[in-house]
């Protein structure tokens, strides 16, 4: 097979197809792609230089089985912010006198273990690092082992298993005994981590990969209109609804199970997500015979971090800057490309130049996501601090905890917002609001969330009889303190502004580590964009000294200059990453071959690096 010499001509070098993408000749103008991953055509013509700058970018179909995978993030997703949304009040308030549940009913406070907001600020970022750290894991099992869809359905057992144990905290003859209850409570947390936590980094590449379309081309529309189908955008509307889906999913656990709490008690908050949770091993089963899946490729991240030893090789240095000059030069993944060791390529070296492409622009997602738990410090106060500043302030028989709603309800109005409106008007218009521009301006409006949540806090100091000492309830002394007279939806700009965070850096984390990692180890890249929440929450660990009166203005105004900080540093950073976008995009899939143990193979089968022809 041959590809059409006229066509490759007038494209782009970093998009001619390689290995995994070849071409085949229709007619001159409509060539057909054919994907090795998939083995789908996909007829469109390859665009142009000119063609990249002046025609107009839009999505690809989304095939129907993607919903199914978008529904089974939303049980989960119901199941874990159903359970979690009561966890401060869980630990952090006393058991309302007299009850065996935890309700606080229409005018009292739900609560059950009384350890304070200290305690449940390290508890929930406890939570929020294990949930994330345990990613990595899961990436690795699904990679290497055993695939997304058993790893997925593995981990859904392992939560069930968790919630289950949450229950069982929460039942009467449980929830009496603090110290009992305390002990299994975490013993829940623990197991239920482990299972969400594996399965968070499997189900987001599952769902993208149902997509046909892995390259750019130029289509004609019904009206006549020349546009690029993109990939990336279409991955990008993808990603949008599906995480769409999860707030739409956090929304109404988060907001039935505060109601559940305060009106009948913990155990029914903990139980109704459990339910819901057991249809995701039905749905998945259904799917199993209709979802396309990448194979396990064996030990693929071992050979990933060889060739990131081997690179290094000779460029370290006593001095410095000699040692950032050598790492920046440009040939650091050049040098160690097969082609260009020849004889000296190493024997575990089973994989094209191709592939050492796909490997540096993985690594250079992963550099972007180290950036990312600065980010999400100021996300993580919606799990306990506004919550907590919501119990101080005026409520008119609202749960406390009922404001964090705001933010998947926001999310769900902007979602669509963004896709259906103001996305497609920039580029009409030209302008290229690339995912380093959208994680860019996600920490800035986080930085905006912080500077509101601050400036309440100010005024609860200010108009609390108490001072800065609005939260206080010491069961010890008698000592209480009235709520202020805010009305509790003054937090309303807070949620909001971190809604609009989430669209511009969460949802594109989730793009990001799919398109730019290799295909296969797109679970292992998407948990490393899941683990800087883990670090983050470790991060979080050093505030929760200051996340208590008389100390909360400190808190939130902390939070505000260091994602502002980070948002400015993160721009300079990476803006020249920001102009390869296409570039890095359109890079064609590599081949490696994985054998057992990566032991040396067989001198007559030995691959060999080449450019693989037609």
């Amino acid at each position: 097979m041959t590809t059409n010499p006229e066509t490759i001509a007038a494209v782009p070098p970093s998009v001619v197809p390689g290995e995994g993408q070849t071409t085949k000749e229709v007619s001159s103008a409509h060539p057909v792609y054919r994907s090795d991953e998939y083995d789908e055509e996909i007829e469109g013509e390859l665009p142009t230089e000119e063609e990249f700058q002046t025609l107009r970018r839009v999505p690809d179909k989304i095939p129907w089985i993607i919903y199914t995978v978008a529904f089974i993030e939303l049980c989960e997703r119901f199941s874990y912010y159903g359970t979690t949304v009561v966890f401060t009040n869980f630990i952090q308030q006393p058991l309302p006198e007299g009850s065996r549940t935890g309700a606080g009913f229409k005018d009292g406070q739900s609560g059950a273990l009384d350890k304070g907001q200290r305690t449940s600020t390290g508890l929930t970022t406890f939570n929020q690092f294990w949930v994330y750290l345990i990613p990595l894991f899961g990436a690795y099992v699904a990679d290497a082992h055993l695939g997304r869809y058993k790893t997925i359905a593995i981990a859904l057992g392992i939560a069930i298993v968790g919630h289950i144990i949450l229950v069982i905290s929460a039942i009467p003859p449980v929830i009496t005994k603090p110290s009992t209850s305390m002990g299994v409570f975490i013993v829940g947390l623990i197991i239920m981590g482990v299972g969400t936590g594996a399965f968070k980094p499997n189900i987001s590449p599952l769902i993208a990969e149902q997509l046909p379309l892995s390259k750019m081309v130029v289509k004609e529309l019904p009206s006549g209109e020349r546009v690029i189908v993109d990939p990336a955008v279409t991955q990008s509307r993808v990603y949008s609804y599906f995480y769409l889906f999860i707030n739409i999913g956090a929304l109404v656990g988060q907001i039935g199970m505060v109601y559940c709490e305060k009106y009948v008690g913990f155990w029914l908050a903990f139980l109704l997500p459990t339910v819901l949770l057991c249809f995701c091993p039905l749905v998945l089963l259904y799917g199993r015979n209709k979802y396309k899946q990448q194979p396990p490729n064996g030990s693929v991240f071992s050979k990933a971090m060889r060739l990131f030893i081997l690179a290094q090789k000779g460029k370290w240095s006593i001095n410095p800057v000699s040692t950032y000059k050598r790492m920046n030069d440009g040939l650091f993944w050049e040098d160690v490309k097969p082609s260009n060791l020849a004889t000296a390529r190493p024997h575990w070296m089973t994989f094209d130049d191709k592939w050492v492409d796909e490997v540096k622009r993985g690594f250079a997602a992963c550099t972007v996501f180290c950036w990312f738990p600065i980010y999400w410090l100021t996300y993580n106060q919606l799990n306990n601090n506004l919550t907590s500043q919501a119990a101080v302030m005026k409520l008119n028989g609202l749960p406390n905890d009922v404001l964090s709603n705001l933010d998947p309800f926001a999310l769900i109005i902007l979602i669509p917002i963004c896709d259906l409106f103001i996305y497609p008007a920039l580029r009409k218009y030209g302008i290229r609001f690339t995912p380093i521009k959208k994680i860019t301006a996600g920490f800035f409006t986080g930085s905006a969330a912080m500077i509101w949540a601050c400036v309440i806090q100010a005024y609860i100091y200010k108009y609390s009889v108490c001072g800065n000492r609005a939260s206080l309830d010491d069961p010890a002394t008698g000592e209480t303190c009235e709520p202020v007279s805010i009305n509790v939806w003054a937090q309303t700009g807070a949620y909001v502004l971190i809604a609009i965070s989430e669209i511009f850096a969460s949802i594109t984390s989730l793009e990001y580590a799919f398109s730019k990692a290799p295909v296969n180890m797109r679970s292992l890249v998407m948990s490393v964009a899941l683990f800087t929440n883990a670090i983050s929450a470790a991060i979080g660990e050093a505030f929760v000294s200051v996340s208590a009166d008389p100390l909360l203005v400190w808190n939130y105004g902390s939070m505000a200059v260091i994602a502002a900080v980070g948002g400015i540093a993160f721009w300079f950073i990476f803006r020249g990453l920001d102009q390869e976008e296409d570039h890095l995009n359109m890079l064609p899939a590599g081949h490696l071959v994985v054998t057992k143990d990566i032991e040396e193979p067989p001198a007559e089968e030995q691959p060999v690096a080449r450019e693989i022809k037609g």
